[in-house]
């Protein structure tokens, strides 16, 4: 098994990548939504997150998190809402995938993929680079022609509080790498 070095610092910003269980698009049933909105919003209420941006998509979703400056422990967090989202869907009649022994003796279902990727953000222009990453994901999956159309993205909050230009699509660099794709 890889021995995965993961970068913590207490109080960092982190974007993250997490996906289903061998890209299973599940994400975009109304169950599921519910299951995550709630396993998240419990852990939040348990060990606080500031979660700048999210778009969640048919088989993953992509977020920016701020811990607490005291705080470090992401990976718990992620543990919890997975094993949370896993316990509610599943209860609620959602299905998983058949997994191999191995990982049924290490406790693991076909919901999720074991781990998550994340990124240590080092300064605002990575910051507003992977923000706009994420809010640009739909379009780059050809999911919708324009980032507003799709519903599961804090894009919507980000224009309806200014955090983004109306057109910030017309400049924004990671635009220029979509449409290059």
């Amino acid at each position: 098994m890889p021995n995965y070095r993961r970068w913590h610092d207490a109080g960092g910003t982190y974007f993250f990548t997490v996906v289903a269980y061998r890209h299973r698009r599940i994400l975009d049933q109304p169950l599921a939504r519910h299951c995550l909105r709630g396993a998240m919003a419990s852990v939040r209420r348990e060990t606080p997150i500031d979660m700048f941006a999210c778009v969640l998509l048919p088989d993953h979703l992509h977020c920016i998190w701020t811990l607490p400056d005291v705080d470090d422990n992401f990976s718990a967090r992620w543990a919890n809402i997975k094993r949370r989202f896993t316990q509610s869907y599943l209860k609620a009649g959602g299905h998983e995938l058949p997994v191999s022994t191995n990982r049924r003796k290490h406790h693991e279902r076909g919901v999720w993929q074991p781990c998550f990727w994340e990124h240590r953000i080092r300064n605002e222009r990575e910051l507003l680079a992977y923000r706009d990453y994420i809010h640009l994901n739909p379009v780059r999956h050809g999911l919708v022609p324009e980032p507003t159309a799709w519903p599961w993205s804090s894009v919507h909050r980000h224009l309806d509080t200014s955090m983004l230009a109306p057109d910030w699509t017309a400049w924004s660099p990671i635009k220029a790498e979509v449409a290059s794709e």
